[in-house]
């Protein structure tokens, strides 16, 4: 299996182009919970004698494992450059045993057929209802300030929600000092504040927080009934369509699997994966999942997948399979969520006193500012970008709307010679 995934990442320019990954754990901020959980995962790419590294946020039920394809592309374009893919905390209630042999089959059964994986309930975890955007930014100024050890520039970026709490972080107060004076630019990925996505003004803040004190801490993306679903059936899928992309899928008839994601006839493992996430046939509500991949065989008793678009299906299953160092976060707080939404106006209204969010520096900030936008919210990505510059001091920005066949994680997983978020980050970084 493993032998079988490096040859795959191999053909399709997969592997880092410069030094191999490192993986460090950063001790975290004291937070709700014990002890155990205060720490953070950081991903590594590119040369440790970096003078300059770029620290990346992962989106909505994302993992440090997004950034494992476009991490090592950047690092290896933009000289003295070294790229830190985060994690959250959470990623430390993830059981990936399972996946560690790197076989399918056994995956499944140990997941999904009962082979001993018993994910903690959420009676078990009360104090994740408090695992917000305050917990979040102090965990991350922790991993800032060890990437700006020896006087090295810190640029702060991320993903979705992950460029929504970059921008944050920016505007954070900590404890009197202004987060934009500890980074050096910031990087936005498809995401932002200042109405890039939802808001919560103060009722709404109060209505929902009342809901995730009263129902699960945990975000349930596929409305599957667990919250760990994402993360399993993906890194699943994963493992079949890089092991064997043309077998017919064991997964499709699986009763976790959201019947908005099983095809109208027999599927590839290859196909079924790319079925779940091409933005042609995944579900317009799950707009946060889609690639611009391809489309089906026409024909054959088991329907295979034909690449069209910038994401070849090799490189989806190449992130899906990822380990233990994975694309998604098993168990996503849906405090932060809420946080996020109630930081949009990036000022302390109403609602983000409430939920004690420390947003007193927005007008302050002065960096370099790059936003990439995909057709995921609509203009709204630039739209924020544009407001943030006009309230801050910013005066350098990049902003880019992207081709309209890149959808959310393209940016993420497509082709390098596609791929037109790394088109454009490289020279902006180089100016750096």
């Amino acid at each position: 299996m493993r032998t079988a995934l490096l040859a795959v990442l191999l053909a399709l320019g997969l592997a880092a182009p410069s030094s191999a990954a490192v993986i460090k754990t950063v001790k975290g901020a004291p937070g709700p919970g014990p002890a155990k959980y205060d720490k953070v995962l950081v991903e590594k790419f590119g040369p440790c004698s970096a003078k300059t590294v770029l620290v990346l946020v992962p989106g909505t039920q994302g993992g440090a494992g997004d950034y494992a394809l476009v991490g090592p592309e950047i690092a290896g374009r933009v000289p003295g450059l070294q790229v830190w893919a985060t994690d959250r905390r959470s990623y430390l209630l993830e059981d990936t045993k399972g996946f560690d042999t790197g076989n399918a089959d056994e995956a499944f059964r140990y997941y999904l057929g009962g082979g001993g994986f018993a994910p903690p309930a959420d009676a078990d975890t009360p104090w994740a209802r408090k695992w917000g955007l305050k917990l979040a930014l102090e965990d991350l100024r922790r991993v800032v300030k060890q990437a700006g050890r020896g006087g090295r520039k810190v640029i702060l970026g991320g993903h979705s929600l992950g460029a929504s709490e970059a921008v944050a972080y920016a505007a954070w107060d900590f404890k009197g000092k202004p987060g934009w004076k500890d980074l050096d630019g910031l990087v936005l990925i498809d995401g932002g504040l200042r109405g890039t996505f939802d808001e919560a003004d103060f009722e709404q803040a109060e209505q929902r927080l009342a809901e995730i004190e009263a129902g699960s801490p945990w975000l349930d993306l596929l409305d599957a009934g667990v919250p760990w679903a994402a993360g399993i059936l993906l890194g699943v899928g994963g493992l079949y369509a890089t092991a064997a992309p043309d077998a017919p899928s064991p997964v499709q008839d699986f009763v976790l699997l959201p019947a908005a994601f099983k095809p109208p006839f027999p599927a590839t493992n290859a196909a079924l994966l790319a079925y779940a996430f091409d933005r042609d046939t995944s579900p317009a509500a799950l707009r946060l999942l889609h690639i611009n991949g391809g489309t089906f065989a026409t024909s054959g008793d088991v329907r295979g997948w034909v690449d069209g678009g910038v994401t070849p299906v090799a490189r989806l299953a190449a992130f899906a399979a990822r380990t233990p160092v994975n694309s998604t976060e098993w168990f996503f707080p849906r405090r932060l969520t809420l946080d996020v939404d109630a930081a949009s106006p990036l000022r302390p209204t109403k609602a983000a006193k409430l939920l004690g969010l420390r947003l007193r520096h927005a007008k302050r900030i002065k960096l370099p500012l790059y936003a990439f936008q995909t057709d995921l919210t609509d203009g709204g990505v630039l739209r924020g970008a544009r407001k943030l510059k006009s309230m801050s001091r910013i005066r350098t920005a990049t902003l880019v709307d992207g081709a309209p066949e890149q959808s959310h994680i393209d940016p993420l997983l497509a082709a390098p010679g596609e791929n037109e978020f790394l088109e454009t980050v490289v020279p902006f970084l180089r100016g750096l």
